[in-house]
């Protein structure tokens, strides 16, 4: 696989799209443990193109996240309001483009919220809105457009979602379009109540890009309950060294993981509270490498 991390989660205060990017960037680019940085939004279009053009003479994949376009503004993909949907899809739409601007392998995005009365309605409109955005990435050229899949009832409460949605969801979507597939989230698993066997199997030829995180769910009172994506070992944390080994061993079982088209597969780890970033990331690598040797 290729390893990389998400930079505005390792460096938390890019999260605006905004602040010391281009610096917090370069620690990833000269860092030869990775091959891909994973950005977001960045609201100044001198910063992407230096951005773009550092993670190219670095010789480095760049992957773009839209996901923080929907939580920061509150939109919804899956709005019921078609007006909502609409501004959903012009955001995403927006950052398809910069995606391309970037060169980025491929672009993420997640389903929003829903209501268990309406969830039939708002799985259309979420389908409806996800051939919209494979059809706007289609006429631009070949990068595919990834869903990932999230919680669906402690943090995001996401459409997608429990397994059953999120393979109905990927079978309707892939009979019409080469360019979608599904990203999956070591973290997010614990949280949908499944195992790995439950929550990968069943979707494992959509999955086209993982990633690497922990996550709290035993006590609602810590404050890095839910999707907070603590380091791992984090104190009554779900993953470390040995869940991170039994998820990369499944991932090379159904074929994900493989020596000839090396999939990318990125550290989600935020420093908690007054954490080091630098320190924790550190951490990340040393997981990293003692699951590898159990796999």
């Amino acid at each position: 696989m290729k390893v990389g991390t998400i930079l505005h989660v390792s460096y938390k205060e890019l999260g605006s799209g905004e602040g010391p990017i281009l610096q917090q960037l370069k620690k990833i680019v000269t860092d030869p443990y990775f091959e891909v940085v994973e950005v977001a939004q960045m609201k100044d279009p001198a910063v992407r193109r230096a951005a773009a053009e550092m993670i190219s003479q670095a010789h480095m994949v760049c992957a773009y996240g839209g996901q923080g376009r929907m939580l920061g503004a509150g939109l919804n993909i899956n709005d019921l309001q078609e007006e909502g949907r609409q501004k959903a899809l012009a955001s995403l739409k927006e950052g398809i483009d910069e995606a391309y601007e970037i060169h980025a392998a491929d672009f993420a995005f997640l389903a929003g919220r829903y209501e268990e009365a309406t969830k039939e309605q708002s799985f259309q409109a979420l389908v409806r809105s996800t051939r919209e955005l494979c059809d706007y990435a289609a006429q631009k050229g070949n990068m595919p457009v990834l869903c990932e899949v999230f919680d669906y009832d402690i943090a995001k409460k996401s459409l997608i979602g429990p397994v059953e949605t999120v393979r109905r969801y990927a079978e309707e979507i892939c009979r019409e379009y080469d360019n979608f597939g599904l990203m999956v989230d070591l973290s997010h698993i614990p949280m949908l109540h499944e195992t790995l066997e439950e929550n990968l199997l069943p979707i494992r030829k959509y999955i086209r890009h993982a990633h690497m995180g922990n996550t709290v769910i035993k006590d609602p009172s810590c404050p890095a309950y839910g999707d907070e994506h603590p380091r791992f070992g984090f104190p009554d944390s779900e993953n470390d060294v040995e869940q991170l080994a039994a998820y990369l061993r499944l991932l090379l079982q159904i074929g994900f993981l493989q020596e000839e088209n090396r999939p990318l597969v990125s550290f989600e780890v935020k420093p908690f509270e007054t954490e080091d970033p630098d320190v924790v990331l550190a951490g990340a690598k040393r997981t990293l490498d003692l699951a590898w040797e159990l796999v």
